[in-house]
């Protein structure tokens, strides 16, 4: 049986920092793991970047609710799941996801969730779990599933790499450059061909 496991932000949404920064005249909130390998590390910077400028969840809440999906990526999806079993797997938050998933057709999301303060103030974060897109991709894979899985940043390295087949998907340059043994696609189209295939 197999399951195809995706990454959220970049790949069917643009990604919401991103937005947010444009949105709040911020541009250092625009760094992504895209640019910091260590995840922990890129989200206290960003927590203490929130609190000096004195933004919370609302604000970012409301920057979300602008945000549509990449073009064809619910079609995408939508085909997908036709097919197999699909996972989104997202370092991102349940309180961040949750409208970009109304968008999508409410897709299966493992994903994190944030601390907030009375006041709205992001004050932390839990992780589901130690490295939590490949630690989700071994225990499918315990349960009797071959994982397939599609993503564009360093987080999404080590889950493309466990799989039965692996794809970068709009990813940068650099990363493609550094692992070129990875096939890498630019259009939904391609990417669902080949994980037709590996099907």
């Amino acid at each position: 049986m197999n399951i195809v496991c995706l990454d959220m932000e970049g790949v069917l949404v643009p990604e919401i920092w991103i937005a947010f920064a444009q949105a709040s005249g911020i541009p250092e909130l625009r760094r992504t793991t895209r640019d910091e390998p260590d995840y922990d590390k890129l989200m206290r910077w960003r927590l203490g970047v929130l609190k000096e400028h004195g933004l919370g969840l609302k604000e970012i809440q409301a920057v979300i609710a602008t945000i549509d999906p990449l073009p064809g990526a619910k079609e995408f999806l939508d085909e997908l799941r036709t097919l197999t079993q699909v996972v989104i797997l997202s370092d991102t938050f349940e309180q961040f996801a949750k409208p970009l998933m109304a968008k999508l057709g409410w897709p299966a999301l493992f994903c994190n969730t944030l601390e907030v303060a009375p006041d709205g103030g992001i004050t932390g974060y839990q992780m589901r779990c130690p490295k939590s897109k490949l630690t989700t991709v071994k225990a499918l894979q315990s349960c009797g599933f071959d994982t397939i899985a599609a993503g564009d940043s360093f987080n999404d390295l080590a889950m493309i790499q466990a799989g039965k087949a692996g794809f970068l998907f709009k990813s940068t340059d650099q990363i493609k450059a550094d692992y070129p043994d990875i096939p890498a696609f630019e259009e939904f189209d391609d990417l669902l061909a080949a994980i037709k295939k590996a099907l």
